[in-house]
């Protein structure tokens, strides 16, 4: 059962007997308020409150219906796996086809994790951050990003210029900044406007 009605005495003892009804929290609700409750004169007249009470749909679940049209649309053959923890869901997507939604550089699985946390968070109070895998692509990637970090750190170590890094996303620069922050001898920073913005490592 999706939504619940009920009526009380108020508002609040209507959501509560809703609530008990649909066997859920508070937090995966929707309220909508039907009749207000009335008192009416002298107690002659008075109305009791109604309400619908609407479970929201898990974000999980939202985020694995939005990506499974989508890969159906396109005849990919994947299967999708999300978990949710402390306001991320982790999505790994695996099978034959799971390749092909990586794109150059992770440009493709960027596109699709943006565009799924538009979905996710639309209507939302509390965002949910979205991280989509594929094939370990986020491990292998962030594992070529460190080592960037710390060859090209030991470049300007050693020349003193500074180096411009090709644009990248806010997940990619993150792990080059987090790389090089205990270098007591180089600094790193981010400048430019997004998609064209860039991280500049250079000599303190």
């Amino acid at each position: 059962m999706d939504y619940s009605e009920k009526w009380g005495k108020t508002v609040e003892e209507a959501v509560e007997l809703a609530v008990e009804d649909l066997n859920v929290s508070k937090t995966e609700i929707d309220i909508e308020v039907l009749e207000e409750p009335s008192k009416g004169f002298l107690g002659i007249g008075s109305k009791l409150a109604k309400v619908r009470v609407t479970f929201k749909e898990k974000p999980e679940k939202i985020a694995e219906s939005f990506l499974e049209d989508i890969f159906k649309k396109m005849n990919i053959n994947v299967k999708l796996k999300a978990i949710y923890n402390e306001n991320n869901i982790e999505i790994n997507v695996e099978g034959k086809d799971a390749g092909i939604i990586i794109g150059k550089r992770g440009h493709t699985l960027d596109s699709l994790q943006y565009l799924t946390s538009l979905v996710v968070n639309r209507n939302r109070e509390k965002y949910v951050r979205i991280i989509i895998n594929a094939e370990n692509y986020r491990q292998k990637r962030e594992k070529t990003l460190i080592d960037l970090a710390n060859r090209l750190g030991s470049k300007v170590k050693s020349t003193g210029n500074s180096i411009r890094l090709e644009p990248m996303n806010p997940y990619e620069r993150r792990i080059i900044h987090a790389a090089l922050q205990d270098n007591s001898r180089i600094s790193t920073r981010s400048e430019g406007e997004d998609p064209f913005r860039h991280v500049i490592i250079e000599s303190k």
